[in-house]
């Protein structure tokens, strides 16, 4: 299948200035190495998940493709063209709901539609309220157009989050640990929710997680980042027989091999990124495993996250 996002060689750093009143001076400022010489393709309408330990530069990948920064070095393209802001091309769901509270359901599922659309027109207000309800009805919230969000429960306010998201109609999903502040019960049934939307659909998503068995079952493949600064270590394909049928395949062999698998990959980076000290940088502007910005090199840094 054609590639639809294509990372070459992307390594992204920041510059953390130390705090004021720290003894570390003004002039000698902490590079982090965020993401290094990543690459990675994802397919058209592919469903891809992404995991690694805290500090491994998720979220920063993610902004890259949603276009909110720029790599430090390499390219991001999505249908082989670079990636120089955001676009209506791609949508980005957070893991907080950011909805209007004084906006409807329907209204704040219209907000991405109320601009002029590709065409050049602009949707007068009864049909951005017809396609409000339309992609309320797609996440299951037929009904609740004229809920306020302090109305609905913490899975429907994520619902109504993606349903804003797929309104305008983009090709990518970027979603960031959607589903982490919900209980699990909320979050399996979410789960299948955006499962049955993406097979509806075929959008292309990208979508970054914690939780190894929510990657395995949402992913046709996972991608592996290492411990900081974040590389692609490995790629698993996830092949689980029966995947439609009405038994839960988390009990299925398969998928136990196939978790298994994923957790071997990511245990050693979690400890890696945990005996470096990546989950804190400290006050002074500086983090246990990088040099000084006027010191420090990829080849250093990378040393340094193997030790």
């Amino acid at each position: 299948m054609t590639a639809k996002i294509s990372l070459r060689s992307v390594t992204r750093q920041f510059v953390v200035r130390p705090a004021r009143g720290s003894k570390a001076s003004a002039k000698e400022p902490t590079t982090l190495t965020a993401l290094h010489s990543l690459s990675l393709d994802v397919r058209d309408g592919e469903f891809l998940t992404l995991v690694g330990p805290s500090g491994s530069g998720k979220t920063t990948l993610l902004d890259l493709l949603a276009g909110l920064s720029t790599p430090t070095s390499g390219e991001v393209l999505v249908d082989g063209r670079p990636v120089t802001g955001p676009g209506k091309d791609r949508a980005v769901v957070f893991q907080q709901y950011a909805l209007f509270p004084w906006r409807t359901a329907s209204a704040n599922v219209s907000i991405g539609l109320e601009g002029k659309g590709p065409d050049g027109r602009k949707l007068n207000r009864r049909e951005r309220a017809a396609k409000a309800s339309e992609y309320l009805k797609l996440v299951g919230l037929a009904g609740f157009e004229d809920r306020f969000p302090h109305e609905l429960s913490g899975g429907m306010k994520q619902r109504v989050a993606i349903a804003r998201s797929l309104a305008y109609e983009p090709d990518v999903l970027l979603m960031d640990e959607p589903f982490a502040a919900l209980d699990a019960q909320t979050r399996e049934q979410l789960q299948d929710e955006l499962l049955r939307i993406w097979r509806a659909t075929g959008k292309t998503i990208v979508f970054i997680t914690h939780g190894i068995d929510e990657a395995v079952y949402l992913g046709q493949r996972v991608a592996v980042l290492s411990a900081r600064p974040g590389r692609l270590k490995e790629i698993v394909d996830v092949d689980i027989p029966d995947r439609d049928g009405e038994d839960d395949i988390r009990s299925h062999p398969a998928f136990v091999e196939q978790r298994h698998k994923v957790w071997t990959l990511l245990h050693d980076e979690v400890r890696l990124a945990q005996d470096a000290g990546h989950r804190k940088i400290l006050p002074d502007g500086t983090a246990p495993d990088e040099a000084p910005a006027a010191a420090g090199t990829h080849e250093s840094t990378l040393e340094r996250s193997a030790a």
